[in-house]
């Protein structure tokens, strides 16, 4: 190496603009900067020598690193900026994922073997005093994990096999900007999916001359009340709670139900537009049925009356004094206790329950007979 690389590489933040310009562009340099050092403890604890002290011993770990670690240090780089951007659809899949890194970061570690240079400080393994991967739960050991009624070969399908240098190593797979290794490709999550932002619903009128729509005023807003069951509303896929923001072209802030009413019986039968924000009082909560098939709650018409410590509802955040508006994107207002009953036992191991807090939902439904919930409310499983 020339004198004019050697005193090139005696400038950490030169070295590191070098690097980060070429091959880590994409990276900040302060997490760059956290990688690289946190990797070489005695290289750390060199940057605050003086200059002269510092010596060829200081050259040599940069050159080193710089010649056999840049690829384990934009996987790590990568793996922290993810590890800050990533959702998870439940705390079970951000637990399992934890446990999958901290096995892949390991076995990563143990495969690195630093360079052997003459009169040159020898680092020591990596893996010397790092606890044993014995520590980690197994995947095979998964079954029994935070309760979960799970297997090995039902987390590897959630997998994807990302080559890492000469290994093959196990990444929990993104599916719809999350990371599901628990979860997995769950349809529920996908019916249940509350998507920010406007839509347009363009519906037409029935052989009657109705739409299948009941709405109500709230807090100068416009909500879907009522969708009955293969109703042109139905099928265009409106849902209890969806918000109103136009109707045909007029906006309806401030509008009262029965002028709201009015201007659907008004409207042309071919054809109506509405925009709509997708159910804005309302959220979801992923679960996981454990061993013995249960997510930890109990309802009592259709209001969740009481949690399960440590179970899978109480851990993900569903709170009490909330009715149930869906169950995998499946609507069950109006149900009685033993058909919601019967769905959450039919439902797939993940379950996700869109809930709606009390006062707002009693105040959505007021002047409704249940009979008219059960009998019109549309039921229906919604298509993706």
């Amino acid at each position: 190496m020339s004198n004019k690389n050697i005193n090139r590489c005696f400038s950490p933040t030169s070295y590191m603009n070098e690097v980060a310009g070429s091959k880590l562009c994409y990276l900040t340099k302060e997490i760059y900067a956290q990688v690289l050092f946190s990797r070489s403890p005695p290289l750390c604890s060199l940057l605050h020598q003086p200059k002269e002290e510092k010596g060829p011993v200081y050259c040599a770990w940069l050159v080193y690193i710089s010649s056999h670690h840049i690829y384990q240090i934009s996987s790590e780089v990568s793996r922290l900026k993810a590890k800050r951007m990533s959702l998870y659809p439940s705390l079970e899949d951000l637990k399992v994922d934890k446990v999958i890194r901290a096995q892949s970061q390991f076995a990563n570690a143990t495969s690195i073997t630093p360079a052997i240079t003459q009169g040159v400080y020898q680092p020591q393994p990596a893996t010397q005093g790092m606890p044993s991967s014995t520590l980690y739960p197994n995947l095979e050991e998964l079954g029994d994990y935070m309760g979960l009624s799970l297997n090995s070969d039902e987390v590897q399908r959630n997998l994807a096999l990302v080559p890492v240098a000469d290994n093959q190593v196990a990444v929990p797979s993104c599916v719809g900007g999350m990371v599901r290794p628990v979860t997995g490709a769950d349809m529920g999550i996908r019916r249940a999916e509350i998507r920010p932002g406007l839509r347009e619903v363009i519906i037409c009128k029935d052989q009657e001359g109705k739409v299948g729509l009941r709405l109500r005023d709230i807090d100068n807003g416009v909500f879907v009340q009522l969708v009955q069951a293969n109703s042109p509303a139905a099928l265009g896929g409106l849902r209890f709670g969806d918000q109103i923001l136009q109707i045909n072209g007029q906006n309806v802030a401030g509008w009262s139900s029965d002028k709201a009413h009015k201007a659907l019986k008004a409207a042309a039968e071919q054809r109506i537009d509405l925009i709509v924000r997708d159910r804005p009082f309302q959220r979801t909560v992923t679960m996981h049925k454990d061993s013995s098939g249960h997510v930890g709650f109990i309802f009592k018409s259709g209001r969740i009356t009481s949690l399960v410590k440590d179970g899978s509802a109480a851990r993900n955040g569903l709170l009490t004094d909330h009715f149930i508006c869906e169950i995998n994107g499946q609507n069950v207002i109006g149900l009685k206790d033993t058909q919601i009953k019967d769905i959450l036992t039919t439902s797939p191991t993940a379950m996700t329950i869109t809930f709606m807090p009390k006062f707002i939902y009693e105040h959505m439904i007021k002047k409704m007979s249940s009979g008219l919930l059960k009998s019109s409310m549309d039921h229906s499983v919604p298509e993706v």
